[in-house]
């Protein structure tokens, strides 16, 4: 009562704005009762209707973090002016997602992009809404937060906006999980700017420089799926054929690194058959269902070999060690395939698997006699 008859005495801009934070600060003390927090709620109500600035601002500087804000409070003071409205787009959390995205659509200045990008938690729908709209700085921003939830097709449509960009794709790789998808395309673009690279600032053909970002792209897509589950294996290998990147040396890289389920995959993929019947034919003892297959996914005949070969040591070993050694795996590999190869009257140099799969791809296919 005593802050009321200041109020009668002096109605001015300056102790309105003091009244307004003091009752903020007895309100998160929590020191009303039912009857005096019910009319608190309702004085709040009429103080976000005032005409100065400083008494919304003394609200929102003192009622940002508490959760017993009324909720129509709470979004009147986030759809305010900037310096009444940021505080609680940063930091309160009775608004909620619907709220938030309404604001970033409707509302979407940089300032607030960047509020709500910056909070302690951001949900999936709000990222969507803010990757949709939020410029270069905000998205970087949003993708730093740890609290942010993405779900993978907002993480494609960040690669679709700013795949290119040195600010984004930083905090994009760095993130705890990464959908394999999203990784193969960020390695994409990371190759393409290599290639650009290696054109623009050396003396190197542009033949060669894309056959080094071939390779590098290619080992890169080979680890990365690696113990992913099936699932995400199928929709990496559905994303490579769509984007005509699931070539054969991809796929004979794969099983020359020992990724089974990838080889098992991809031929399937390219050959129009299920992943369940292309494992049946693939280990179809003595490879007429793996022959078959090959035909019909159009691989060369050239790496049939050297597929043969890493199927029989893949069958021979105790997968149990892959990971405990994937090097030494690898290279049981290629040594057998090199012994295939001799048994056909080819001689390689070389058992580096770069040096492999560049002499393999350089043989006419008539040199083999692959049925």
């Amino acid at each position: 009562m005593d802050d009321v008859n200041v109020l009668t005495q002096d109605p001015s801009a300056t102790a309105r704005a003091g009244t307004a934070a003091k009752l903020a600060q007895q309100f998160n003390a929590a020191t009303f009762n039912p009857q005096e927090l019910k009319l608190a709620e309702e004085i709040f109500r009429i103080m976000v209707q005032d005409a100065e600035v400083r008494v919304r601002e003394a609200l929102s500087a003192n009622l940002k973090h508490n959760l017993l804000l009324p909720h129509d409070v709470a979004v009147a003071l986030a759809k305010d002016v900037d310096t009444v409205a940021l505080p609680v787009l940063l930091a309160s959390e009775v608004l909620t997602p619907e709220d938030l995205v309404q604001i970033v659509r409707s509302q979407g200045t940089p300032s607030r992009l960047d509020a709500v990008a910056g909070r302690k938690s951001v949900d999936a729908r709000v990222a969507a809404a803010i990757v949709d709209v939020g410029s270069e700085s905000v998205v970087a921003k949003l993708l730093a937060n740890p609290g942010a939830d993405f779900a993978e097709p907002t993480l494609h449509k960040v690669v679709d906006r700013f795949g290119d960009s040195e600010a984004v794709q930083a905090p994009l790789v760095h993130r705890s999980a990464l959908p394999v998808t999203v990784a193969e395309r960020l390695v994409t673009h990371v190759a393409e700017h290599l290639r650009a690279y290696l054109l623009a600032n050396h003396k190197i053909s542009a033949d060669l420089a894309l056959d080094l970002v071939l390779q590098s792209r290619e080992r890169v897509t080979v680890g990365l799926a690696m113990g992913v589950n099936e699932a995400a294996l199928a929709a990496l290998v559905l994303q490579l054929k769509d984007n005509k990147r699931l070539t054969g040396s991809l796929v004979l890289r794969a099983i020359c690194m020992g990724n089974l389920r990838f080889f098992e995959h991809a031929v399937g993929a390219l050959a129009g058959v299920s992943v369940g019947n292309s494992r049946i034919l693939i280990h179809d003892p003595g490879h007429r269902g793996l022959t078959n297959l090959w035909i019909k996914a159009h691989l060369p005949a050239t790496y049939l070999p050297a597929v043969q070969a890493a199927l029989d040591v893949i069958a021979q070993t105790d997968l149990a060690g892959l990971d405990q050694d994937p090097e030494r795996y690898s290279r049981r590999i290629i040594e057998r395939i090199l012994t295939q190869y001799e048994k056909i009257g080819v001689e390689f140099n070389d058992d580096d698997l770069e040096y492999l799969l560049a002499k393999v791809n350089q043989l006419p296919p008539a040199s083999l006699n692959v049925h």
